[in-house]
């Protein structure tokens, strides 16, 4: 996009604000993961107090970084994870995800599942997972920092998307995609 998509605009604030938004009206605490770089430009946005910058401590690269970091900041909590480049989710879509996840207590994540392939930056990582992962990140057994691996390695309960749902996942990655937003 060449430029941060968090900061993008859309209607009256940002991609991270509708995130947010959508995020805080599930009645959830929501802070805001940001690399050292994006710090400035979030801080004009955001209060500092819901910023939580990537540890490199963690040695992991990615949005894995910033989910462990998350995840080091409050240890105690599950973590219910969305991308803000992701500008058509819904609320209730996110609603379901928590459903599921209240059914499906044993497993590390829950994560819904877009023609097979899973969507990590719209679920939710228990602690227990994200504790695994961040150990076989000390340990330096986690051999690729993707997202996809960690599930990999985890418990998971996968979601299929309805056919209604899967506009919301839509991942605008280029400015011609934004026609039509």
């Amino acid at each position: 996009m060449g430029a941060d998509k968090g900061l993008l605009k859309q209607d009256a604030g940002t991609w991270a604000q509708s995130a947010f938004e959508k995020m805080a009206a599930l009645q959830l605490p929501v802070v805001i993961s940001v690399n050292e770089q994006q710090y400035g430009g979030y801080a004009a946005v955001f209060s500092p107090a819901l910023l939580i910058k990537d540890d490199p401590s963690a040695e992991v690269k990615g949005p894995l970084l910033g989910l462990l970091s998350v995840h080091k900041h409050i240890p105690e909590e599950d973590l219910l994870v969305m991308a803000c480049d992701l500008p058509l989710m819904q609320t209730q879509i996110l609603q379901l995800l928590l459903q599921h996840a209240e059914q499906n207590l044993s497993n590390d994540a829950v994560v819904f599942l877009n023609d097979g392939e899973p969507e990590p930056l719209c679920a939710l990582y228990r602690r227990s997972g994200l504790q695994k992962t961040l150990e076989s990140a000390v340990q330096h057994t986690l051999k690729k920092f993707s997202m996809k691996n960690m599930l990999e390695q985890l418990s998971v309960t996968y979601i299929p998307l309805a056919l209604e749902h899967i506009p919301a996942f839509r991942n605008i990655n280029a400015h011609a995609e934004l026609n039509g937003l």
